[in-house]
């Protein structure tokens, strides 16, 4: 198992809460992880419930979890029995009397919504949530000496089997299959009548307008479907966690601000393969590109500072940012992606930066080494950035 970063963290929450929630796409990672840690406690039960025979064994639950006493008890793609939820609750309180106060559960999930929504009316104040993310750049290049420069990983993306695959072509197979998976099995059996050529024509849509505003409008014309169905299918998508909405800023400064979110497809590999992008020269030569690159650190950074309040600024007169961080601390981070290796500000991003109020101001690109520019700008490399953002947070 490549080591992951949450890993200490989900052994911690597990130590202070009941449950701990575990999100993540499909083929992130979760089960993995779970495994690690039951084999860290050697004694828990895992059940997945995507199996009829893990489904039976739950006819009576109540009887069922409360008979793991003293166990952890692991529950795979858990939204699949919601009613389970309200269970848990009264589970939960009948093992913390008997002594349990902590690791009872650990519920892994691959729809941030239904879970989401579950936890917070069911299991207020006995839950914790972390998110699993396909590989980040910091874990691969901790883990493989061999790997460099994040030009592979953001060719490939993230998810373990596309990143470990033994070459280009069959990294892609392997990309093109999970999409077809999705979109004939995993997202019917949550969304039943859901046409999967129209979503698939919407994800690519998607994929070639990555980081663009959302359109709606021009996205329902070209597909044929109404504004409302085109955000339905978008909820879908970011409720996987396959597709982000980064909202605008909305600050109060006085300006005429851009309202729409931007949309990116969230892991780049993904990106490339609705695109039937192989390799990094195709990548390259595709007006994609810089996007792209753009939507695989902002990731990156998002990833390494979780709590913030992530948006992008951008103005009827020009001033923009790709994203703006909104640090618990009270500080805002202003930050600028470039693909160039000798990368520029515009004149917008200045006034972006005066106008969010920004405590600290990154411009990130693939550079060697960090240096600092004029009016207080830190050009760094992705990596840097992340780790910056990892220590402050």
């Amino acid at each position: 198992m490549n080591p992951r970063l949450i890993q200490h963290q989900l052994v911690t929450l597990l130590g202070q809460f009941p449950a701990v929630v575990l999100l993540g796409p499909r083929q992130a990672g979760k089960t993995t992880l779970a495994m690690a840690e039951m084999a860290r406690r050697g004694d828990a039960v895992y059940l997945d419930l995507e199996l009829p025979s893990a489904q039976r064994q739950l006819d009576d639950p109540e009887a069922f979890l409360l008979a793991q006493r003293n166990r952890l008890v692991i529950l795979d793609e858990v939204q699949r029995m919601p009613e389970l939820f309200a269970v848990l609750r009264g589970v939960i309180d009948i093992r913390r009397r008997g002594g349990e106060a902590a690791g009872q559960f650990l519920l892994l999930g691959s729809a941030s919504g239904v879970l989401l929504k579950q936890t917070s009316e069911s299991l207020a104040g006995r839950v914790a949530q972390l998110e699993l993310t396909p590989f980040q750049a910091r874990e691969v290049l901790a883990t493989d000496a061999s790997v460099t420069e994040l030009n592979p990983l953001w060719v490939r993306g993230g998810f373990p089997l596309s990143w470990l695959a033994q070459g280009d072509a069959q990294s892609l197979r392997w990309r093109e299959a999970f999409i077809s998976t999705y979109l004939e099995r995993d997202i019917p059996a949550l969304v039943p009548r859901l046409p999967a050529t129209t979503l698939r024509r919407l994800w690519t849509m998607l994929a070639h307008v990555q980081g663009g505003l959302l359109n709606q409008s021009q996205l329902a014309s070209a597909l044929a479907v109404s504004g409302q169905t085109v955000s339905r299918y978008i909820d879908i998508l970011c409720d996987l966690m396959l597709v982000r909405r980064l909202p605008a800023w909305h600050g109060n400064v006085g300006k005429r601000l851009v309202r729409a979110p931007k949309v990116y497809v969230r892991d780049s590999g993904i990106t490339h393969a609705l695109l039937g992008l192989e390799r990094l020269e195709s990548v390259l030569s595709h007006p994609v590109a810089g996007a792209s690159w753009e939507g695989f650190v902002i990731e990156q950074l998002l990833a390494a500072a979780p709590h913030a309040d992530a948006s992008f600024y951008r103005t009827a007169h020009g001033a923009e940012a790709d994203l703006v961080l909104t640090m618990r601390q009270g500080e805002t981070w202003v930050i600028e992606i470039k693909r160039s290796s000798a990368p520029t500000v515009s004149k917008g991003f200045h006034l972006a930066a005066g106008d969010v109020g920004a405590t600290r101001k990154l411009l990130i690109a693939p550079v060697g080494a960090s240096y600092p520019m004029r009016d207080g700008i830190d050009v760094m490399n992705p990596l840097t950035a992340v780790a910056e953002l990892a220590r402050y947070s």
